[in-house]
């Protein structure tokens, strides 16, 4: 697990770098005059994301003190947490399409959807192990000396989110520079 993490944790390195180096070499008007700001919907998906981590943390200590039942409610409050962010997300392009900032339309549109594009599809990468350690839990397969899969999507779920908030410190900072 840990040599997963690492090497996603190079590939968001390597894509926030392309961003600061695009940024910082970029000759014309960043962003271009007419593009909207950042979404303030960004501000709401990232604090959802935060709380999950935080429900994702109270699902390991149910779990490593034999409560299958906290478990089970609180993976499951995670799991809707991570359908909301993307839900947010959405939301966010939908009102950046409807501005006419378009992925094609500049450098700064194209970064802003592949970054915030890029998380979101590892963040459905996680949705999917999610469900399985729910149905497992619900199926009574974890306790105090057996989470192994609890503990790896745990570690997973919190580098989504400390992704997600370099990737949004990123975009932030590259408006404002």
């Amino acid at each position: 697990m840990a040599l997963f993490i690492v090497s996603l944790a190079v590939v968001f390195l390597a894509a926030i770098l392309a961003y600061v180096i695009s940024r910082l070499g970029y000759q014309g008007t960043w962003p271009p005059p007419e593009a909207p700001g950042l979404p303030l919907l960004l501000v709401v998906s990232t604090a959802i994301i935060v709380v999950s981590s935080g429900s994702m943390m109270r699902a390991m200590a149910a779990v490593q003190r034999d409560r299958l039942l906290g478990l089970q409610r609180w993976v499951l409050v995670t799991l809707v947490l991570g359908i909301a962010f993307l839900v947010v997300q959405a939301l966010a392009w939908r009102e950046l399409i409807r501005a006419d900032l378009l992925i094609d339309g500049s450098l700064y549109a194209w970064s802003f959807y592949m970054l915030t594009g890029m998380h979101a599809a590892h963040l459905v990468g996680g949705l999917i192990p999610m469900v399985v350690v729910l149905v497992r839990a619900y199926k009574r397969r974890y306790s105090s000396e057996n989470y192994q899969g609890v503990a790896y999507l745990s570690t997973y779920w919190h580098f989504l989110d400390i992704a997600w908030i370099a990737l949004y410190a990123t975009l932030m900072w590259g408006e404002a520079a």
